[in-house]
């Protein structure tokens, strides 16, 4: 009996929602920085086998008041999460001083097994584990608690198998080869993203967005052109770097993972546009697919 469903990752920002995707899927899909709202779309990332088929959803960390319409797209994404999930995950950082917010009061309340997930245990001890597990259980009261480390890969798999235990019976959603529904270019503008945020301190990270003006792919060699949009002149001198170093810096660090995914020689090229106040501009913001 075949099974299938959407299992939707949720949580504060930094909790390790896209550590964990990625190690469930064995891919490197979702971004990973040290910075808060390092994820700003919905990312769907699909497991398939022969038994079952998991749509994992990796969303933006919860805010609870939006400064700017990127914000408020990005929060949308998670309110669409907590519509049309077969099972949730709810990420904790073990170490954080959490608080229910109304994002964790309406998953506890839909009806949805969910499975709590603390998260970082690696970084704390036994003590503190065994604390934190009650604390929550009372807390929240949720059906399942899942203590683990994603970035140790330390309990990965007893989450799996929980997971694949509550999915409903169904047809696959998606081709059993498909990864993501998202699309390559997007993957692509993601990689350049994550290195600057990896680079870049300060206003910088939570001023750029990436476009990919041209992707050409062929069986030798993948050539893509991407456009980096900052809110100042200021941002972009700081982002270029002196002669040129910042940008290449960041371009050759996104070049590698890019041949990593996909397996071949990718040719880059980056340039730096400015977009004053694209946070807040709705045609800004569906030309980057942040609204329809």
């Amino acid at each position: 009996m075949h099974k299938s469903g959407f299992v939707n990752i949720l949580g504060w920002p930094n909790a390790g929602k896209s550590t964990l995707l990625n190690e469930l899927l064995g891919e490197k899909l979702s971004i990973i920085t040290p910075k808060i709202q390092t994820t700003r779309h919905r990312i769907k990332g699909i497991l398939s086998t022969e038994e079952y088929q998991i749509v994992f959803s990796d969303t933006p960390g919860t805010i609870e008041k939006p400064s700017h319409k990127l914000h408020e797209s990005m929060m949308n994404y998670v309110t669409q999460s907590i519509e049309d999930a077969d099972v949730f995950i709810y990420v904790i950082d073990i170490s954080d001083d959490w608080r229910p917010d109304d994002y964790s009061e309406k998953i506890m309340k839909s009806g949805v097994p969910v499975i709590l997930v603390l998260n970082k245990i690696d970084l704390v001890d036994q003590d503190k584990v065994l604390s934190k597990t009650e604390e929550m259980r009372e807390l929240l009261k949720p059906q399942y608690v899942v203590p683990m480390s994603a970035s140790q890969k330390f309990n990965t798999q007893e989450l799996l198998n929980l997971i694949t235990n509550l999915l409903p019976v169904g047809e696959a959603f998606y081709d059993k080869e498909q990864l993501t529904d998202k699309s390559e270019r997007f993957i692509a503008a993601e990689m350049v993203r994550e290195k600057i945020l990896l680079n870049y301190r300060e206003e910088i990270p939570y001023s750029v967005e990436i476009g990919i003006s041209s992707f050409k792919d062929s069986p030798e060699i993948l050539k893509i052109e991407a456009e980096i949009y900052v809110m100042r002149d200021s941002q972009r001198i700081i982002l270029i770097g002196n002669g040129g170093s910042g940008l290449t810096r960041v371009g050759t660090a996104a070049r590698k993972d890019m041949e990593a995914f996909w397996g071949k020689k990718v040719f880059l090229r980056l340039f730096v546009k400015v977009k004053k106040d694209w946070r807040d501009s709705d045609m800004m913001l569906r030309h980057f697919g942040y609204k329809e």
